[in-house]
């Protein structure tokens, strides 16, 4: 029996490399995609040491036409192409008044976040339904609570991942009868490299209860989300929208 590859897009730190770790443990050769121009050593002997066999590419998900090439870097490493983890995306450019919001900066995100994710996941989806084989077949998506839940001073960010989350319902609807798993998830307060500049901040409103888990969310908590659903286990659950997010994310008074 072959082992199943899987994509992960922003996958060298923070959610896309727990993400990569995580598969790698669950028995998947893991092709990571970022924008830088190699891999660092340690990113490959960290992959490799889990049992993967691991490839790199230097990709730019907003540049539509490096997709091709992508995708052809996993068809030559692996052969084949079972997982595609949507992970890569950037924030807001500036957080203030969203009446000041420059178009430049709106066009960056709705054109990674949004634009890119699209376009790769169609191109990853056209691709495994050229695919037969013994695995199970899923996109999985990283969104954000932002998807639900607004915030004034990042409104682009929370566009883009809105948007994004209607995507996954529809390609949900698409790839069901293709037996393609197709799975949002969205992140809560994480602990990332992203998110240590404003570490002061969420550690008092955590402390405060805006988390009810009482504690930061872990990039092993979304990664270990992943590998579950990468594995085939929560099939019939296609088109599902799961939060990691310690209760953020619940309605209350």
């Amino acid at each position: 029996m072959t082992r199943p590859a899987a994509i992960v897009t922003g996958g060298m730190r923070g959610i896309g490399l727990a993400c990569a770790e995580a598969l790698a443990d669950a028995s998947f050769d893991i092709l990571v995609a970022d924008l830088a121009e190699q891999a660092p050593d340690e990113l490959a002997a960290d992959l490799t040491a889990r049992g993967a066999k691991f490839a790199y590419v230097s990709c730019d998900i907003a540049d539509l036409p490096s997709h091709v090439a992508l995708i052809n870097a996993a068809m030559a490493a692996f052969g084949r192409i079972d997982c595609l983890v949507n992970n890569a995306g950037v924030g807001a450019v500036v957080r203030g008044d969203l009446l000041d919001l420059k178009p430049d900066n709106f066009d960056r995100a709705l054109g990674i976040n949004l634009r890119g994710t699209v376009f790769l996941s169609q191109a990853v989806a056209r691709a495994m339904l050229h695919e037969t084989g013994d695995h199970a077949k899923s996109i999985i998506t990283i969104t954000s609570v932002s998807a639900e839940m607004a915030s004034p001073e990042r409104s682009e960010y929370c566009m883009s991942k809105a948007a994004l989350s209607m995507w996954v319902k529809n390609l949900a609807l698409r790839l069901a009868p293709e037996r393609i798993g197709v799975f949002e998830l969205r992140p809560g307060i994480i602990r990332t490299d992203m998110t240590a500049g404003v570490s002061a901040r969420y550690d008092a409103l955590i402390e405060g209860g805006l988390v009810p888990a009482r504690r930061w969310g872990e990039a092993s908590d979304i990664g270990a989300m992943v590998a579950a659903l990468a594995a085939g286990k929560f099939g019939f659950s296609t088109g599902s929208i799961i939060n990691v997010d310690g209760a953020l994310s619940v309605p209350r008074l």
